[in-house]
């Protein structure tokens, strides 16, 4: 039997960060590897495709850094800023 995969629907998920990333808070997973036990993500700005970067799956878990689905300031509880 084969072994499950860890987050098997990582790629085109898309993320809300709670904290702005180079000027941004909403994000596309573009790419996935497994390195060893870890997974990691690529992540893409939505609105500025030259932002991305590499980050461990496992983080994307936390809700106090990210937000499954594409959330506005409103929905995260958050005010203007």
């Amino acid at each position: 039997m084969a072994k499950k995969q860890k987050f098997p629907y990582l790629v085109g998920s898309k993320w809300t960060s709670q904290t702005k990333i180079d000027g941004w808070r909403h994000f596309q997973v573009t790419n996935r590897k497994n390195q060893g036990k870890w997974v990691y993500a690529e992540m893409v700005a939505s609105c500025d495709p030259n932002v991305r970067f590499w980050i461990n799956a496992k983080l994307l878990q936390d809700g106090n850094q990210w937000q499954a689905g594409w959330q506005t300031l409103q929905e995260m509880g958050g005010s203007c800023g």
